[in-house]
């Protein structure tokens, strides 16, 4: 039973977590606070309040719509924080199962739950604008950082090449600000690259592997579809979009962590 409520308790954390990715995934592209102001209708820009912004609940008893102006709120808020939910909800029985839960266990799926949080919001900002926010890259290197401490002082783990995988972290963020400064317009390829070797620093290379694998082929995917529905609607395509790379990379590496931890690593 006490395990029961502590998955509801994830789910319901994971939702709430949902609702403050769209806020960010709107604001931080164009620089604005996402701590201290509070949320509002993009429409009438009316200041939401308490009930406004119960995940889930809210958009259901409102149904869909503000309640100020009466628009129609996008359902990508309402599928997002059901996502968000589920992921962090399999993400923890991942690593939990149905056993018993220790103080360390809880630490570590909160922190990978943090970890996770992170790659949300990149993948959110990259699907809308193509770009990948360095601010989200901090957070995820602070994240990263605290694993590390955690590994050192509870585990015998070889902390050597975690501290490798943090000299080359800060190698590409040297790499990626000289550049930025200096010759590209665009730093998209460097802080991709940051990314993956983020992830490798918190997981492993099996696991990057997968998600480089899962990755080319949800990209190959995406673009036989879109080749197919032109073809359909006789439409020729003139230009090449750019590719969400970031998008996909996040999106595949959280499919990865919970598929592995639940087939690879208990099985």
């Amino acid at each position: 039973m006490e395990l029961i409520i502590f998955y509801i308790l994830i789910f319901c954390i994971g939702a709430m977590f949902g609702s403050f990715f769209t806020l960010a995934v709107y604001r931080l592209p164009l620089h604005e606070d996402i701590t201290h102001e509070r949320s509002f209708c993009p429409k009438c820009h009316h200041k939401l309040g308490f009930w406004d912004m119960i995940p889930i609940l809210s958009y259901i008893a409102l149904r869909g719509r503000c309640r100020y102006c009466k628009e129609k709120i996008r359902p990508r808020y309402l599928i997002l924080e059901v996502c968000s939910g589920i992921v962090f909800l399999l993400f923890t029985i991942s690593i939990c199962g149905m056993g018993k839960i220790d103080i360390h266990t809880i630490f570590y799926v909160a922190l990978a739950l943090l970890y996770i949080a992170g790659w949300f919001i990149i993948a959110g900002i990259d699907k809308e604008t193509r770009q990948i926010h360095i601010g989200v890259i901090f957070y995820e290197m602070c994240i990263v950082a605290i694993y590390m401490v955690y590994l050192y002082i509870l585990t015998d783990v070889n902390i050597y090449r975690y501290v490798i995988y943090l000299f080359f972290i800060c190698l590409l963020l040297i790499l990626e600000t000289w550049y930025l400064r200096k010759k590209l317009k665009s730093n998209y390829t460097i802080l991709t690259l940051l990314i993956l070797l983020i992830m490798l620093a918190f997981t492993n290379r099996g696991q990057i592997f997968l998600t480089v694998t899962l990755t080319l082929l949800a990209i190959a995917i995406d673009g036989a579809l879109e080749i197919f529905a032109h073809k359909k609607k006789h439409i020729h395509v003139q230009e090449v979009k750019q590719v969400p790379i970031a998008y996909y990379i996040c999106v595949c590496h959280i499919i990865t962590l919970i598929v592995t931890n639940l087939f690879v690593c208990r099985w």
